[in-house]
């Protein structure tokens, strides 16, 4: 599992990043298939950020599958609404990071 502790005010930031952002995946009725995680992991190793959409799912099986996604995908699911959530993962390269989280010292080395 991922264990990069987030601070409320760094999920709201992120949250915030996430507003302007469309949908990069979508799970259906396949699931969450090998392919499917892959697909995450290239997706936060370019973006750090991914937002995701659940189709036909209800709410109890949303969110299993965000508690799935953040285990093996390694990353965090900072916020879940309705169809839609938001996973992060921090690039672990310096010079590749996107995304300044705020209260978190820029290491540049």
């Amino acid at each position: 599992m991922y264990d990069f502790p987030l601070t409320g005010a760094q999920k709201t930031f992120l949250r915030g990043r996430g507003q302007q952002m469309d949908a990069s995946l979508k799970v259906g009725k396949a699931g969450l298939t090998p392919t499917f995680f892959k697909e995450v992991q290239r997706i936060l190793n370019a973006h750090e950020l991914m937002k995701l959409r659940f189709l036909g799912a209800d709410r109890d099986e949303r969110a299993a599958l965000c508690a799935q996604i953040a285990d093996e995908g390694r990353c965090v699911c900072v916020g879940a609404v309705g169809h839609t959530a938001l996973f992060y993962r921090r690039q672990t390269d310096p010079q590749r990071r996107a995304i300044n989280l705020p209260g978190v010292e820029q290491n540049t080395q």
